[in-house]
């Protein structure tokens, strides 16, 4: 601009140059400064205001080249702005492009360019964001260019100013501090400099800015120009904010910010970012040394407290896995299933309930039934498949198993040992509030709850046999049974006569036929190509052990009565 007004001042006294800074000098004896040159140009205010409106106001072709559009650095202000983190702008410019900039992103600053303005303002903690234009709008013709216009302003944008210094930090980028003698004196007069101010410099300090510097104590930032300042300012932030969110959040915090990240596509990498440190800081936790099973065996006294602590240590991951297993996409199925097969890497095999290596089963035990009663509620029976049949392999020696061939099995004690630790019953009884969000209703939930570890016991059995090995199994024993553990489904109401009814008892309020055709979909039971005779044979099989296991159920507890 300084350039322009030097050749349209050498074309007045017919005097065209190429070199316009040189001329200037050799002419006035002087290094040419804006105030002077526009004084010099236009005489008046509404002449000055007339010759500026061409430099900010782009032309159909300058807009479609990106000229006098907002910058880099206008936009990252104003994404600044809409993050919180800035609320007040000063500014010695004319043009508005910070508030296009600031409009792009939804939002409509309040502008202060006159005293009436700063009079008539909202106070500045009630505005999202307060721009103030000291010397004016370049549509107003009341702007301040010249020295002496520079010199002093009003009283009301003075107090104002008064209070800014006061009250906020500052950075400080783009201005010399020459030639505002009114601003520079603003921040003279601030005697107390609560917050930093720092002063972004490219090149070197002018003497009246170095003098300010020391003043405020700021620090000097050296930058390369305004655009990557305040690019690289945004993303650090971001990357703070993102590393804000995944500390020690709360559960009710998490679980909000995990439905957002799976409603938005866009957010797929800090989805990620929040369920990979939670899960971080569950595993860390599981695997502390309050845990560590240095005996053979744990105390049975020891069992409800050692469970409880497992509960605690997993209550965030699991409420958001259970959210992940309710309203996953194909998409988001890798990551939920990442994240569980992490959580139960530390898992060993050990001996009896009451066996502490076996205790480090209960993670795994636990989230498979959170994540599994979701996938249930929401008919997810993509993502349930995905996870139940998921291989993981306990010692480094064995064989990979399926999950429901693995876990399943902490689920239910042997007999003797269910007035001692009924795990399917714990179980019920923990999940409720984690699920009450997607089953409210209590009767809802207990069908869901019997329906899952149904099928999970037939998962089980599943996994046990191929369709070959089945056909097999069933010509050599037309009344062959197939064992898998049993969750409180079969023993909760042992007094009735020994007989289940899958397709009334747990088809209740759904259609069982529904149920089964989802599930077959899903592909369960090598059932791809929607066949449906190893789902027959298994549920055939383990229904007829079912009825055999109630029977010695009810024997034992009318022996344990007498």
């Amino acid at each position: 601009m300084v350039r322009h007004l030097i050749r349209q001042l050498a074309h007045l006294k017919n005097q065209p140059t190429d070199s316009p800074e040189a001329w200037y000098e050799q002419q006035f004896g002087r290094t040419p400064e804006y105030s002077a040159l526009l004084g010099e140009v236009a005489k008046s205010p509404a002449e000055r205001m007339q010759l500026l409106r061409g430099y900010f106001e782009p032309t159909a072709e300058e807009r479609e080249e990106g000229r006098k559009l907002p910058t880099a650095a206008h936009r990252a202000i104003a994404k600044l702005v809409s993050g919180g983190y800035v609320r007040v702008i000063v500014t010695t410019n004319f043009d508005r492009l910070l508030e296009g900039a600031l409009q792009d992103v939804g939002i409509q600053p309040t502008v202060i360019s006159t005293a009436d303005a700063a009079v008539g303002a909202l106070p500045l903690v009630h505005s999202p964001c307060t721009i103030i234009k000291l010397n004016g709008d370049y549509l107003d013709s009341r702007l301040k260019n010249t020295g002496d216009e520079l010199m002093q302003y009003d009283e009301p944008l003075e107090r104002l100013l008064n209070q800014i210094f006061d009250e906020y930090g500052l950075v400080v980028c783009g201005w010399s501090a020459e030639c505002d003698t009114a601003l520079r004196a603003g921040l003279e007069r601030c005697t107390t400099h609560r917050f930093t101010t720092y002063w972004a410099v490219r090149g070197t300090l002018g003497e009246k800015a170095q003098d300010l510097v020391v003043l405020r104590g700021a620090v000097v930032v050296p930058i390369t120009g305004a655009d990557e300042f305040f690019t690289e300012m945004l993303e650090k932030v971001a990357a703070l904010e993102s590393f804000a969110e995944s500390d020690l959040l709360s559960t009710k915090v998490a679980v909000a910010r995990m439905k957002k990240y799976l409603a938005d596509g866009s957010q797929r990498i800090r989805l990620h970012d929040l369920l990979t440190t939670e899960t971080e800081r569950a595993y860390a936790a599981v695997n502390d040394h309050r845990f560590s099973m240095l005996t053979s065996d744990v105390p049975p006294s020891e069992i409800p407290a050692r469970l409880e602590a497992y509960e605690a240590s997993l209550d965030t991951v699991l409420n958001l896995l259970v959210c992940g297993a309710y309203w996953a996409e194909p998409e988001h199925d890798a990551l939920l299933v990442r994240c569980y097969a992490r959580l139960i890497r530390q898992s060993r095999t050990g001996w009896g309930l009451h066996g502490g290596r076996k205790l480090q089963r209960y993670p795994g035990l636990l989230l498979v039934y959170a994540m599994g009663l979701a996938s249930v509620s929401s008919g997810n029976y993509r993502f349930l498949g995905a996870l139940l049949f998921l291989k993981v392999r306990e010692e480094e020696y064995e064989e990979a198993k399926p999950v429901a061939a693995i876990f399943h099995t902490a689920a239910v004690p042997a007999p003797a040992h269910q007035k001692q630790a009924p795990v399917s019953d714990r179980l019920f009884r923990i999940l409720r509030e984690p699920l009450r969000a997607y089953l409210p209703d209590d009767t809802e939930y207990d069908r869901a709850f019997d329906w899952f570890e149904y099928l999970l016991s037939l998962c089980h059995c599943d996994a046990q046999y191929t369709r070959d090995g089945l056909a097999e199994l069933k010509k050599k024993n037309p009344e062959y049974t197939l064992e898998a553990p049993v969750g409180r489904f079969g023993w909760k109401a042992l007094d009735e006569v020994p007989k289940i009814q899958t397709e009334t008892q747990l088809g209740a309020g759904e259609p069982f036929a529904e149920k089964l055709a989802a599930v077959i979909k899903a592909g369960f039971f090598d059932s791809a190509g929607r066949q449906m005779d190893k789902y027959a044979d298994v549920k055939a099989g383990f229904d007829r052990y079912l009825v055999q296991l109630r029977r010695q159920w009810n024997l034992w507890r009318l022996g344990a009565r007498n």
